[in-house]
């Protein structure tokens, strides 16, 4: 992941969320947030990323910066088995599933961003340099 990645989603990928956002009993209104911001930037997820993060309170400072902060969540995405398969597949029910029991730590109006940054990319791409790092030093699967 040397060279930076700016996914532009299709509109078939936006639907497919809003679908599966809708038929929860619980929707998420960031969730919901993301999904129309992404939708104003013509689905670059990048510009949509940038805008959510100026609304939290966030300066986002360089280019490629929805990717650092997809890569401070990698531990939490690469370790936890279940929303790793969960991502590799598409399966955004049960990605939202795991991320009500346990969120990850970045601001949630981002949480959305990150993920379909990391589903773009590919799971197996985002989780190799963690799991290289765990084959080496077999600690940090402690």
């Amino acid at each position: 992941m040397t060279d930076a990645f700016f996914p532009i989603l299709e509109r078939d990928v936006l639907d497919q969320l809003r679908a599966v956002l809708a038929a929860r009993s619980r929707p998420s209104a960031a969730f919901e947030a993301a999904l129309d911001e992404i939708e104003a930037c013509e689905g670059d997820l990048e510009d949509a990323a940038i805008a959510i993060a100026i609304r939290c309170g966030q300066l986002p400072d360089r280019e490629g910066w929805l990717e650092g902060l997809a890569k401070r969540s990698r531990g939490r995405i690469c370790t936890t088995a279940p929303l790793r398969e969960a991502l590799g597949t598409g399966d955004w029910g049960t990605v939202l599933d795991l991320l009500e029991e346990r969120p990850l730590t970045c601001p949630e109006p981002l949480v959305l961003p990150v993920l379909l940054w990391v589903a773009q990319l590919g799971i197996e791409p985002y989780c190799a340099p963690l799991d290289q790092a765990r084959l080496t030093d077999p600690s940090l699967d402690a």
